[in-house]
């Protein structure tokens, strides 16, 4: 069983930078890959970005590569997503999610089973 809990979201200017964090409990979060997912108002969710767990692996979806960054910290069970150069159309709420199986590196959120309950970015013009 993983527990996540997502905190950092705001409003930001355009250009602008937020930290969102994600604090995991449960046994089973040193071996899980990690993941951010977002959903814009009337879109479908997005992967975002993912880290394996040994952090050796991350692996980026093409409209944030270069300005995000994801990274985790086993000693504090928590991952975190530097997001940089936002833009309004980051504009979402965003979901810290675990694939508990520590085997895929995938996109999409069905392979995913545990997920915190989101926090809202917004970016604006």
């Amino acid at each position: 069983q993983v527990q996540l809990v997502e905190s950092g979201g705001g409003l930001v200017q355009a250009g602008g930078s937020l930290r969102l964090s994600c604090a995991a409990s449960g046994r089973t979060f040193s071996r899980s890959v990690m993941a951010w997912f977002r959903q814009a108002p009337g879109k479908e969710r997005e992967f975002v970005v993912g880290i394996s767990w040994s952090s050796a692996y991350t692996y980026y979806g093409d409209s944030v590569k270069g300005r995000f960054t994801i990274s985790r910290d086993g000693a504090k069970n928590t991952v975190y997503l530097q997001m940089n150069s936002l833009k309004p159309e980051d504009t979402a709420v965003y979901y810290c999610a675990a694939d508990s199986s520590g085997s895929r590196y995938s996109t999409r959120d069905s392979d995913y089973d545990y997920w915190g309950q989101g926090t809202q970015v917004t970016v604006s013009s």
